[in-house]
């Protein structure tokens, strides 16, 4: 089941110190995957772009922010319960002198898995204004349902 993280106001204003312990702490555990054996080499130097994950009683709707991706430089993949997306994203030719650059490009990889109640055949994406959309239906038996009381 997917975790729902709800952030009250902060009383540190616009920084918030726990909000930064919760992205480290989220980079720390994409980064110790990367020293798991998937046996694929792309996850050794791939970047991990933001992402949330819900759950609804209908599907599981992930939204994974990829500025600048081309909807063909992304691939989706699913083995079993487990969502990777993996692809590039291109350098932009820049003429003179960085001062600064803190865009990632490369290549990139995001892992989810989910709990076993897929419509993996309804899966469906999206790559609108930076943001990929993918939407997860949950299988019929896993929805909830009311059960009607018989008069016997």
């Amino acid at each position: 089941m997917a975790q729902h993280l709800v952030r009250p106001h902060s009383p540190f204003g616009s920084w918030d110190p726990l909000h930064e312990l919760e992205d480290l702490y989220g980079q720390l555990g994409r980064w110790m995957d990367s020293f798991t054996d998937r046996g694929e080499d792309i996850s050794q130097t791939a970047w991990s772009p933001l992402a949330d994950v819900t759950e609804t009683a209908e599907d599981y709707l992930i939204e994974i922010d990829l500025p600048g991706v081309r909807r063909e430089d992304v691939t989706i993949d699913l083995a079993g319960s487990e969502l990777t997306v993996s692809g590039m994203l291109e350098q932009a030719e820049r003429r003179g002198a960085h001062r600064r650059r803190a865009r990632r490009t490369g290549r990139f990889l995001y892992r989810v898995s989910l709990p076993q109640d897929l419509a993996a055949d309804k899966i469906d994406a999206k790559l609108r204004d930076g943001v990929l959309t993918i939407r997860v239906p949950k299988s019929e038996v896993a929805k909830p349902h009311r059960i009607a009381i018989s008069a016997k």
